[in-house]
């Protein structure tokens, strides 16, 4: 039977068409095996997966036997586990998504570096700059590559603003404001892990860090002041929640990032992410979880592309905002795409382990008060 969503049968300009396989489409014995382990946020991938053009889900590996019956009802037919040996042994497994606590992500992008495996790793790739050394040694001497799975710039207004930026809508970047602000009493309690493993410098604002980074460059050094907010007192927070950032890059751009995770959220007012792009030429705003992006064009026109009645479908699947699965979608068919057909992918092992960098130094600056420098890791 016929599948009506395959672009041969969709009318050209279809937004369906455009999003759903930008990145191409094979069929599903040819396409790349994801072999997916930590099935709570990873059972977003294997759903993601429904939509893929060019990847197919073959495995799951969880110590939860819930989640693995979860995974087995999300794609039925796969093989799930609870060894990750085991899942990396497959021959049918080419890219394997990471999406564990943070704390194990350099242990499980090594082994399966080590496996001969190319990998998608969830935000922050690590939370610890001493790791970086020894990941980006395996990546390199096992020659295979990794993806940053940074959704916010697969989402569909982050896509479309960087492509009016390339195609020169709006000049030279000179300023890139960006903010990640999210309530998180809910994550707290889904994944207590957080309170204690890990830094809000490297999970929530390595969204807009990657945005800052992703069009001012490398960046040269940051200025950082935080702050714990009532609701991360409540939940035992040592750290800040709510930190402010200045960032210059090697090329003498600046930037600013914005992360408040306790506040009180205004979703009629602003976006829980926002990208502002402020150019020689013109200026634009990417939003999420809206599916808007506005901009100038060249005769100062105010412009507002809206996503929602022809994508909605495609990037939440239900009636709520949010769950990722576009975006999922979207950098797995862009990975698989550079991997077939050897292209470099963006932000990969060296671009994700520079943003952690960046992320270090923000700790540092938090810690002391003071601007920070990046250092350059070779």
């Amino acid at each position: 039977m016929a599948n009506p969503t395959h672009p041969d049968f969709l009318p050209t300009g279809h937004p369906t068409a455009v999003s759903r396989y930008r990145f191409g489409f094979r069929k599903p014995e040819e396409r790349l095996g994801l072999g997916v382990i930590g099935l709570h946020e990873g059972h977003t991938a294997l759903v993601a997966m429904r939509t893929s053009g060019l990847c197919r889900a073959v495995a799951g590996c969880d110590l939860s036997q819930e989640k693995r019956d979860a995974a087995v009802s999300a794609a039925p037919g796969i093989f799930v586990t609870d060894d990750y040996d085991a899942m990396l042994a497959r021959n049918d497994v080419h890219i394997i998504g990471i999406y564990t606590p943070d704390t194990f992500h350099a242990e499980h992008i090594i082994r399966a570096f080590e496996a001969g495996k190319h990998v998608v790793c969830t935000k922050p790739v690590l939370n610890d700059p001493s790791q970086a050394a020894a990941v980006r040694d395996a990546g390199r001497k096992a020659n295979r590559r990794l993806q940053v799975g940074q959704s916010t710039r697969f989402y569909e207004p982050f896509q479309r603003q960087r492509e009016l930026f390339e195609a020169g809508a709006f000049g030279d970047v000179e300023v890139f404001d960006a903010h990640y602000n999210h309530r998180m009493d809910w994550y707290y309690e889904k994944s207590p892990w957080v309170v204690d493993g890990t830094h809000w410098a490297y999970l929530g604002l390595s969204h807009p860090v990657d945005l800052i980074r992703w069009y001012l460059g490398p960046i040269r050094e940051v200025h950082a002041y935080g702050m714990t907010t009532s609701l991360g007192q409540r939940f035992g927070l040592k750290t800040p929640d709510a930190i402010t950032v200045n960032l210059i890059a090697e090329n003498a751009k600046v930037g600013r990032v914005l992360g408040n995770y306790g506040f009180h959220e205004l979703p009629k007012a602003r976006a829980l992410i926002e990208g502002f792009l402020m150019g020689s030429e013109g200026t634009s705003l990417a939003r999420y979880p809206d599916l808007r992006v506005t901009y100038h064009d060249k005769q100062g026109t105010e412009i507002e592309e809206d996503f929602h009645h022809a994508l909605s479908g495609y990037y939440f699947r239900h009636e709520l905002k949010g769950m990722h699965y576009g975006e999922f979608c979207n950098y797995y068919d862009y990975f698989a795409n550079c991997i077939l057909n050897n292209k470099p992918n963006s932000p990969d092992l060296d671009e994700g382990l520079d943003t952690l960098l960046t992320m270090g130094a923000i700790v540092q600056s938090l810690e002391t008060g003071q601007p920070v420098k990046v250092p350059r890791d070779s």
